[in-house]
């Protein structure tokens, strides 16, 4: 039997009403719902739908705020810093994309950081928003109130696997960069662990310090740790990449591990670049584009395979799958399923 397959409006529409019914207002809720249905579209599965039911949680609970604006901290020219009083990451990420957007028209560059921030999501499905206008795109965040990853060589976490991203136009397809500081993420550990299953390598380690492709060392004791990016051969880059991340998030956000918890959320780092402001646009395509052709060109290491840019294949799946319907993993219906019911959503029709 064929997995079921949905229009992607018909899930954007049903993640909308499951938060309106939480009393989301309308725009915050559509926000989060086009963001979510972005990363299924493009294949990112752990970070799409799969969020939605412990989205609608914490606005239960009050850990997710519903209502008003985020406060302005700082506004210079090119660099705004907000609280985003755990508003829904989503919504807040969208609108400062927009304020980037504008004050890098009139500067080249602009930048904003968020503080208390909830949860954004899939960063990839945010790039192709700028990329469209012809710009490049910076995009990363830290959760300072969590630490799964420790630091290399070490046994005790610090960080979260803090992803960086990046939405580089070219004279095809865009470049879309959307990759962990560690050997893995947090959802996919916490769903193999749920099911039963294993990593495809070795990117954990366990409370003694020995590697392992068994995510649940992760909740056993002594615990275990993520491994940074590199594993235990060259983990000083993801290491490294950590602390860069931690430095453009909590560090200019003036918010983050030196602080006390407050909850499941995210500190953002957002930057938008307009090439006009340097070499130019052409001039800057130009490269962009010999760059990527020259990636794609290069004999491939697998007979049958191809050199593919990174965010290819999502877009590719994306464009595939609004066209002949989205497949989604097989439990994101059966845990959203309750709260359509509690909520009077119907559900939506394959």
């Amino acid at each position: 039997m064929s997995a079921a397959r949905y229009t992607a409006p018909a899930l954007v529409d049903f993640a909308t009403r499951l938060l309106t019914a939480m009393e989301l207002s309308a725009d915050k809720a559509e926000a989060v719902a086009q963001i979510l249905v972005e990363a299924d579209l493009m294949g990112h599965n752990t970070h799409g739908l799969a969020l939605l039911a412990s989205y609608l949680k914490e606005l239960e609970s009050g850990a997710m705020t519903r209502e008003g604006e985020p406060a302005v901290i700082a506004d210079a020219p090119a660099a705004v810093t907000w609280d985003g009083r755990r508003l829904p990451g989503p919504w807040l990420v969208l609108r400062a994309m927009a304020l980037a957007t504008e004050r890098a028209a009139r500067c080249g560059t602009g930048t904003v950081v968020i503080r208390r921030s909830h949860h954004i999501a899939c960063l990839a499905a945010y790039l192709k928003r700028a990329t469209d206008q012809g710009l490049l795109m910076l995009l990363t965040c830290s959760d300072p109130n969590a630490a799964s990853v420790a630091p290399f060589g070490g046994l005790d976490p610090v960080f979260t696997p803090n992803p960086i991203s990046a939405g580089i136009p070219t004279t095809g397809v865009p470049v879309l960069v959307d990759i962990s500081t560690s050997a893995t993420t947090n959802g996919l550990t916490n769903r193999l662990h749920s099911e039963g299953g294993r990593l495809p390598a070795q990117w954990v380690i366990d409370g003694h310090g020995q590697p392992s492709d068994d995510p649940s060392v992760l909740f056993t004791e002594p615990k275990g740790t993520i491994l940074p990016l590199g594993g235990l051969d060259s983990g000083h880059k993801g290491y490294g990449m950590s602390l860069l991340v931690e430095a453009l998030t909590g560090g200019l956000a003036g918010h983050g591990r030196a602080d006390a918890r407050e909850g499941w959320g995210a500190t953002v780092f957002l930057q938008v670049i307009d090439p006009k402001a340097f070499a130019g646009q052409d001039a800057f395509i130009r490269q962009t584009g010999a760059v990527a052709q020259q990636c794609r060109a290069s004999r491939p290491a697998k007979p049958g395979s191809k050199v593919r840019t990174p965010g290819e294949k999502g877009l590719a799946l994306a464009h595939a799958q609004r066209e002949s319907g989205v497949v989604l993993y097989p439990s994101i219906m059966p845990m959203l399923e309750p709260w359509a019911v509690k909520l009077g959503v119907p559900m939506p029709h394959p």
